[in-house]
């Protein structure tokens, strides 16, 4: 008997499960929400683009859920022992860079720097660099196409040097503290192993190659007198940071005496080389060449990989191509929306339909609804209503668009509304602009000749909710599968630790016989509807042309007949 664990460190909180390395099946979850700010994140109010986390999160949660689950495995099978876990993987959200000093401790557990949002981990979603985004990519264009060509052709204020450079420019304090910066990725495996110094740490291929335009066709990360063009400091700092990347299937060093105790596990067993939640979710989830992974939750990403030997396109718009990213000996491609799950929350905490106007009480035909609508309520309307009944249209940048436009600054955008639109429609509306921007995702990869053959989701509202599955498949035209494990990303992880430990000790010497064990694909699949999808043909041309109009800057920007094109296809929907 040999088993894993996987650390899944999500935006809200950490999740731990445990594994039989020779079947995948799940004997021990736990989780662990974030202390820190609301839902585990610092925010500000003044700030709609500030996103930070408390590192020391991370640890108290890893000791957390490693030890509640190790407790859960053992009521659950009494045939499981902890010493006879041979290895470990984690997964982190990304980018998410943490300024540290030379001992590898976030600046953000010391003393001088507490209550400093700047000395925390910048959690992905900081857009806070925008501005720094805009002129990496500006800088870029003219004196280094080459970097852009491999990121999609646009650096995101989601990604490393933004939030770096931003910290240079609004917090000099805390950038001259910092010695280097560590990923999350990075950071909670040195921890793990007692690898905490920046000069040793080994850095994961997939944070560096997607996210800090590391790359060995230019000798790594980008060169020093294109960082110090944007300001010498950030040059200077290229020293200290890192000259080499490790794929997953590389140990990061084994687990610590120290820490082992803190968990109940045996020292010494090997720690893979962290990556980011969405690509271990891929691995989870089977992915292949020709196998797209959708990873649904808060946001989305998209992820396909393919054959190294093979010559492969840039890809405009796209979160980058990196060999090894995903799976050692393949190209990783990444792309995604920067929300989907959120842009419902929002819909339901926010804005809470139902009520009186100004305070005033409903009328009374309206009682009804005065009480805001849950998630499960507005999906129950929503399924009723048929494509294109509601007359709305909807764009899903509510957070901006991460792909294909690559543009933090744009918004969301509702059209059609009338005095008789209901939440329910509107909910639907949501749901649809989010399968909108799958289907453009798609188009995308496609147009540059990486197919897509089949499409695998994961994620909690792929395993939660059949109609917004089925809203996908009727959109897309291709069928919905979803991977049989609630926890991809988790399990991904587990078989990064499988794969570290090798065959010798209960595991497995590569990729392929790990997934063929541990993974699969759930009975239930969402095929699409024709007379559905014929419907969604008509709707998605309204939404590319809001989508060119608004997010093209040589758009024509000619909109007049879209809210009319709406009205008529309204009206020819029988309910």
């Amino acid at each position: 008997m040999a088993y894993t664990i996987g650390l899944d460190y999500g935006t809200n909180s950490v999740r731990c499960v445990i594994v039989d390395v020779a079947n995948g099946n799940e004997l021990g979850t736990a989780v662990h929400e974030y202390e820190t700010g609301q839902a585990g994140i610092i925010l500000d109010s003044a700030d709609h683009n500030l996103a930070r986390q408390n590192p020391a999160d991370y640890l108290r949660g890893a000791e957390a859920v490693v030890k509640a689950a190790v407790t859960e495995a053992e009521n659950s099978d009494k045939d499981f022992d902890a010493s006879q876990v041979i290895g470990i993987g984690i997964d982190t959200t990304g980018s998410t860079p943490i300024p540290v000093d030379k001992y590898g401790r976030p600046l953000s557990m010391l003393a001088k720097f507490r209550g400093n949002p700047n000395a925390c981990a910048w959690l992905w979603k900081d857009h806070t660099g925008h501005a720094e985004a805009a002129e990496i990519t500006q800088l870029a264009e003219k004196e280094h196409p080459e970097y852009l060509a491999k990121c999609g052709g646009t650096y995101s204020s989601e990604w490393f040097f933004s939030k770096v450079l931003h910290c240079l420019r609004t917090d000099p304090y805390v950038f001259d503290a910092a010695y280097s910066w560590v990923e999350c990725c990075d950071y909670i495996p040195a921890v793990l192993t007692e690898r905490q110094k920046p000069d040793i740490i080994k850095r994961s291929r997939c944070a560096a190659g997607h996210k800090a335009i590391f790359n060995d066709q230019w000798g790594g990360l980008p060169a020093k007198d294109f960082l110090a063009k944007l300001d010498p400091k950030l040059g200077e700092l290229r020293d200290r940071l890192y000259k080499k990347t490790y794929t997953i299937q590389t140990s990061a060093g084994k687990l610590a005496q120290s820490w082992a105790e803190k968990l109940g596990l045996p020292a010494g067993i090997p720690v893979a080389v962290g990556a980011f939640d969405a690509h271990l979710g891929a691995v989870g989830s089977g992915i292949a060449p020709g196998k797209l992974i959708k990873i649904i939750g808060t946001s989305t990403c998209d992820m396909l990989v393919a054959e190294s030997d093979h010559q492969l396109a840039d890809i405009p718009g796209i979160c980058g191509i990196v060999d090894g990213s995903i799976l050692p000996g393949f190209f990783g491609l990444e792309a995604g929306q920067s929300a989907v799950g959120d842009i419902f929350n929002w819909f339901v905490n926010y804005i809470q339909p139902g009520g009186g106007w100004h305070g005033l009480p409903a009328r009374e035909n309206t009682a009804k609804m005065a009480v805001p609508r849950s998630h499960e309520a507005l999906t129950e309307g929503a399924a009723k209503l048929k494509p294109g009944q509601s007359g709305l249209l909807a764009l899903d940048w509510n957070n901006g668009n991460r792909t294909i436009l690559v543009d933090q600054r744009l918004t969301g955008l509702l059209i059609g509304q009338t005095l008789h639109t209901k939440p329910e429609e509107i909910y639907r509306a949501l749901i649809e602009a989010t399968a909108f921007g799958a289907l453009t995702i798609i188009n995308r990869f496609e147009e540059y000749d990486v197919k897509v053959s089949e499409v695998i989701n994961c994620g909690g509202i792929a395993e939660k909710n059949p109609l917004l599955m089925q809203i996908y498949a009727d959109v897309t035209g291709r069928e919905m599968k979803i991977s049989r494990s609630a926890q991809s990303c988790a399990l991904g992880a587990c078989i990064t630790g499988a794969v570290v430990a090798g065959g010798e000790s209960g595991g497995y010497d590569n990729f392929v016989d790990a997934q063929a064990a541990m993974c699969g694909i759930k009975d239930v699949t969402y095929k699409p509807i024709p007379e559905n999808n014929t419907a969604y043909q008509q709707l998605y041309a309204l939404y590319r042309q809001l989508h060119d109009a608004f997010g093209l800057k040589d758009s024509s920007g000619k909109l007049a007949n879209v809210m009319k094109d709406l009205l008529n296809i309204k009206d020819s929907v029988k309910p």
